[in-house]
C-alpha cells in the first residue's frame, strides 16, 4: 500500500498527539498505521512502520496501558509453498501512544508478503496489508535503475540543507586536482583516506594511509547501496579519521578541495556524510548491534515523573571538559552524576577522579538530564540522545553532524557553554522549570525521530553522490592499485532479480 508522504514522517503526527488518558480504551479500527515498512519496494536491512493507539472517540493517546501490549504483528510470505525466515520482534512501546514495529527478511520473497496487524484479536486499521511481490531482503543485488523512482519510493527530501552548504564550495570538481593533491596531503603513512570509483555501479577502492580500516563503514553503505539503487558513476576520497581535513578558504589559491568525511567543523570544508555509527547501526539493526537508532526508541527508561532529577554522563576521558565535569560531580552530586569508563588520554587523572563502572546505553534514560560533551569531535552519543526521553543539554561545539542544521537550541536542546561554566545554572533551571524541561525533550525527541529514520539516511547518502557526480568535470576512472569491493556471498538465501539489467552495451 502507499501512503502518501505527509503519513511516512512520524514528525507530521506530533499536531496530532491529542491528549489521551491511560483508561482510554484503543479502538482496533481507528487506530493508525503507516511507514516504509509496508511498501514492497522500500528495501533496507530491517523494514520498519509505525501504530499509533487511538480511542474510540477518535483521540490520538498519548500513554500506553500498564502490562504488555496488546499490539501485535504477524509477517509471512503470501504464498504457503514458500518458505521464508523473517524476525518480528514485538512492536516496540514508544511510551507516548505510538509504537514502533520491526521485521528483517532474511530471504527474497515472490509472491509478496501478508502483514497482519492486530489489537487483541481484532485488525488495526486497514490490516492486514498485502506486499506484493517480489519483496528483497538486505542482500539481494537488484538495484532499480530509475533513481527518481527509488527516491520517490522513499519520500526523499527535495532540500538537504547541509548538502547544499558543503557544495556552496565546490560548484565544480576538478579530479585531476585531487588525483595530484590528496595523496601528498593526506595520504602519508599515518593517513586515513580511501580513494573510491564508482562504475557501471561497481564500486573500485584502494586505501591511502595505515589507519583505512574503518573502510568497512564506508565499504559496507557503498555495497548496500548499490543494491538498492543504480549510483552515479564517480570518483572521490572518504577521509575515515575524527577530523575533518580541508581548513582552505575557498578564495585561496590553490583552493579547497571536497574530501568527504564523518564529521565537519565551523573552519572546514569537508562534505559531510551520517557517521559510521549511526551508519553502521542501520544496517547490523536486529543483527550486529543491539543499541541502534530503532531499538533506543522503546528503550527509553521511566516515565519523566519518574526519572531521577539528576543531570547524567558516562564516557571516556577523550576530552579535558568530561574530566572537569566528573569533577563538578564529586562537588555538586545533588546536580550531577558523570564518570569516566576508561582512561587513554589522560591516564594520570584516573587515581584522582576514579572510574565509573560501565552502565548500559539504555539506562542513561533513567535520569532526566543527558550531558553531550564533545569526544575528540562531535559526540557521537548525540542521536541517540536526543531519541531517548531526556532532556539533552548540549556543549558548544565548532564540530557537527550531518543533521545538526535542522536543530534548534532552546526547543530540541539547552546549550550549555563550551567550558561548561553554565552547566549547573541550566541543571538548577531544568529542575525549576518541569514542564518546560519537559517539552523541549519531546521536541528533540520528534525531530530527531524523523531526521534520523534509516530511509532517510539511505537518501542523504545517495543525494551526496549525486551532488558530487553532477559537478565532476571529468570522467571517473578505475586507477592503478583499485581493487573491485565485492558484495558479500550470500549463499544461503537465494535471489532472484526481476528487473531487467541493462546490457554491457549499454553501460
Amino acid at each position: 500500500m502507499r501512503f502518501p508522504p505527509a503519513l511516512f514522517l512520524p514528525l507530521q503526527l506530533a499536531a496530532l498527539l491529542a491528549a489521551g488518558t491511560r483508561e482510554a480504551p484503543v479502538s482496533a479500527p481507528r487506530s493508525l498505521v503507516w511507514g516504509p515498512g509496508l511498501q514492497a519496494a522500500a528495501v533496507l536491512p530491517v523494514r520498519y512502520f509505525y501504530l499509533q493507539a487511538v480511542s474510540a472517540q477518535g483521540q490520538n493517546l498519548t500513554r500506553s496501558a500498564p502490562g504488555q501490549t496488546l499490539f501485535k504483528v504477524l509477517v509471512k510470505s503470501l504464498s504457503p509453498k514458500e518458505v521464508v525466515r523473517i524476525h518480528v520482534p514485538k512492536p516496540l512501546d514508544r511510551n507516548d501512544g505510538t509504537f514502533l514495529v520491526r521485521y528483517r527478511l532474511y530471504d527474497t520473497v515472490h509472491k509478496g508478503l501478508k502483514i497482519e496487524v492486530l489489537y487483541g484479536d481484532e485488525h488495526v486499521a486497514q490490516s492486514p496489508y498485502i506486499l506484493k511481490g517480489p519483496v528483497y531482503h538486505e542482500y539481494c543485488e537488484c538495484p532499480q535503475q530509475d533513481p527518481q523512482a527509488w527516491q520517490k519510493t522513499l519520500s526523499c527530501q527535495t532540500n538537504e540543507p547541509q548538502i547544499e552548504e558543503d557544495f556552496t564550495s565546490f560548484p565544480s570538481i576538478n579530479l585531476q586536482q585531487m588525483l595530484n593533491e590528496v595523496p601528498k596531503r593526506f595520504g602519508d603513512e599515518r593517513g586515513a583516506i580511501v580513494h573510491y570509483t564508482i562504475l557501471n555501479n561497481h564500486i573500485y577502492r584502494r586505501s591511502l594511509g595505515k589507519y583505512t580500516d574503518f573502510r568497512m563503514f564506508s565499504d559496507e553503505i557503498l555495497l548496500s547501496l548499490a543494491r538498492k539503487v543504480h549510483l552515479p558513476d564517480l570518483e572521490f576520497y572518504i577521509n575515515l579519521g575524527d577530523w575533518p581535513l580541508e581548513h582552505r578558504k575557498v578564495n585561496e589559491t590553490p583552493g579547497p578541495i571536497p574530501i568527504i568525511s564523518w564529521c565537519g567543523s565551523l573552519d572546514s570544508r569537508d562534505v559531510i556524510l551520517p557517521t559510521y555509527d549511526i551508519t553502521h547501526s542501520t544496517l547490523e539493526a536486529m543483527r550486529g548491534v543491539t543499541n541502534d537508532l530503532l531499538s533506543v526508541q522503546g528503550n527509553t527508561g521511566p516515565p519523566w515523573s519518574n526519572k531521577t532529577e539528576k543531570a547524567f554522563f558516562r564516557g571516556r576521558d577523550s576530552r579535558e571538559e568530561r574530566l572537569e565535569l566528573v569533577q563538578m560531580s564529586k562537588e555538586n552530586p545533588q546536580l550531577l552524576d558523570a564518570g569516566i569508563t576508561g582512561y587513554f588520554f589522560f591516564q594520570e587523572k584516573e587515581k584522582e577522579l576514579g572510574k565509573a563502572k560501565l552502565m548500559g546505553f539504555f539506562d542513561f534514560f533513567k535520569y532526566k538530564y543527558q550531558v553531550n560533551v564533545d569526544g575528540t569531535v562531535a559526540a557521537y552519543r548525540f542521536p541517540y540522545l536526543l531519541l531517548g526521553d531526556s532532556l539533552v543539554l548540549k556543549q558548544d561545539s565548532p564540530y557537527y553532524e550531518h543533521f545538526y542544521r535542522a536543530l534548534i537550541p532552546w526547543k530540541h536542546y539547552v546549550p550549555i557553554k563550551r567550558n561548561l561554566s553554565d552547566l549547573l545554572e541550566k541543571v538548577k533551571w531544568a529542575r525549576e522549570n518541569d514542564e518546560e524541561a519537559k517539552k523541549i525533550a519531546k521536541e528533540g525527541q520528534l525531530m530527531a525521530r524523523d531526521l534520523l529514520q534509516p530511509h532517510r539516511l539511505y537518501c542523504y547518502y545517495y543525494r551526496v553522490l549525486q551532488q558530487y557526480a553532477k559537478r565532476q568535470s571529468s570522467k571517473p576512472e578505475i586507477r592503478d592499485g583499485m581493487e573491485l569491493v565485492p558484495h558479500l556471498d550470500d549463499n544461503i538465501s537465494i535471489c532472484q532479480c526481476h528487473r531487467k539489467r541493462p546490457s554491457k552495451e549499454e553501460l
